[in-house]
């Protein structure tokens, strides 16, 4: 694990306020090398298992992206509560949720290290944003407790392949590099604190093993 932050949370503010209105669009030139990041974000969804009326959190919830997704999984008798630290992604945020008519979302201005999950909630999942804090083990151990019974808290992220493949790494961290990604973070292994925090877990690796969904369920 890292304990020094290799990308200040003042960095990751300034960061994401320049690219927040432009986001969305240089979030697809992922596809330009194949890598699937609208279905990965779809099994990542799917992975939570959420029924309707279910609340869900989300972290680094950025634009909402996942929000259409999220809408489908919980329905509107459902509540969405996406998190992120950048106020100009949030803004990005409210204007989908305004354009869409959805009344069950709240947005909350927050660093995940601080956050206070709502306790018994039906899920959280956190997409391409988790292994930028640091403080990412507590985050996950703190998310683990408010679970209600048999729900999931699910993680979609990079990570680096246990194969030659790694060798291609800096390529992907070049091209990471604009969303905060170093490749330093390797050490990051969230998935490790979902299986430390939640037993009943499993690791999927997606694109040759440079991403990952990470699922744990909590117990009965």
């Amino acid at each position: 694990m890292i304990d020094d932050p290799i990308i200040t949370k003042d960095e990751v503010v300034d960061l994401y306020r320049k690219r927040a209105r432009r986001y969305d669009f240089t979030a697809n030139l992922y596809y330009l090398i194949g890598f699937r990041e609208w279905a990965y974000r779809r099994r990542a969804v799917e992975a939570l298992r959420l029924r309707r009326g279910d609340t869900v959190v989300e972290i680094g919830c950025g634009t909402g992206l996942n929000f259409p997704l999220l809408q489908e999984a919980v329905g509107p008798e459902g509540r969405i509560i996406g998190v992120d630290l950048t106020d100009a992604m949030l803004e990005q945020a409210r204007s989908r949720v305004a354009e869409n008519g959805w009344s069950n979302v709240d947005l909350v201005l927050s660093d995940a290290a601080s956050y206070h999950f709502p306790a018994g909630i039906g899920g959280i999942i956190s997409t391409f944003a988790l292994t930028l804090a640091p403080e990412y083990d507590q985050v996950i151990a703190r998310g683990s407790r408010a679970l209600a019974p048999g729900k999931r808290w699910v993680i979609l992220d990079f990570k680096l392949p246990a194969n030659w493949l790694a060798s291609l790494a800096p390529l992907l961290a070049f091209l990471t590099r604009p969303f905060g990604v170093r490749l330093e973070m390797a050490d990051r292994h969230l998935w490790e604190s979902i299986e430390r925090y939640l037993p009943n877990s499993r690791l999927i690796e997606l694109y040759g093993g440079f991403a990952y969904i990470a699922e744990g369920k909590r117990g009965a």
